[in-house]
C-alpha cells in the first residue's frame, strides 16, 4: 500500500472541505425550510432581509420574494426532503474524503458526475457566473479523483 503524498492529501482535504461546506449549507437550508412551514413565507423572508440589513429595494430580494411567493407547505416539505437528501450525500462524500477512504473517492466520482448533466442543463437554460464556476469546480474534482484512482489503485 503506497501512502499518499502531502500534496495529494491536501487536495483531498480541500475537496472534502468543499463538500462538507456545501453539505452543511444545505443542511442549514433544509432546517430553515422546515421552519417556514405553516408560516407566511414572504413575511419571514422580509424579516430575514431586515435582520441581515439587506436593502429592501434590492433587486435580488424582490426576485427571491417572487419565487418564494409560490411556495406552500407541501412544496416546502418536498424542498426540505430534497435538500436533506443532497446534504446527506455531500456530508458522506466530505467525511469519507476527509478520512482519505478510497470508497469515498469512487462515491464522489459517481455522485458528482451524476449531477453534471443537470448543471449543464441549468447553464444552458440560464447561464450565471456562479453556475459556471460550480460546474468547473465539479469537473475538476471528478477529473482529479479519476486520475487519482487510476494512478494509485492500491491506496486504501
Amino acid at each position: 500500500m503506497t501512502p499518499r503524498s502531502a500534496t495529494q492529501s491536501r487536495i483531498l482535504w480541500l475537496i472534502a472541505a468543499f463538500k462538507l461546506f456545501k453539505g452543511l449549507a444545505l443542511l442549514a437550508l433544509g432546517v430553515a425550510t422546515l421552519k417556514l412551514l405553516h408560516k407566511d413565507v414572504i413575511y419571514e423572508v422580509e424579516r430575514w432581509a431586515d435582520l441581515f440589513r439587506v436593502d429592501p429595494g434590492n433587486f435580488y430580494v424582490h426576485k427571491a420574494l417572487a419565487r418564494l411567493s409560490i411556495l406552500d407547505d407541501r412544496k416546502l416539505e418536498e424542498l426540505s426532503v430534497g435538500t436533506f437528501f443532497y446534504s446527506a450525500l455531500l456530508l458522506t462524500e466530505g467525511t469519507g474524503l476527509f478520512l482519505q477512504k478510497r470508497w469515498a473517492e469512487y462515491f464522489t466520482i459517481i455522485v458528482t458526475s451524476s449531477f453534471i448533466p443537470l448543471e449543464i442543463y441549468e447553464i444552458v437554460k440560464r447561464a450565471t457566473a456562479g453556475k459556471v464556476i460550480l460546474l468547473l469546480i465539479n469537473l475538476a474534482v471528478v477529473a482529479y479523483l479519476v486520475v487519482e484512482v487510476r494512478q494509485n489503485p492500491e491506496i486504501e
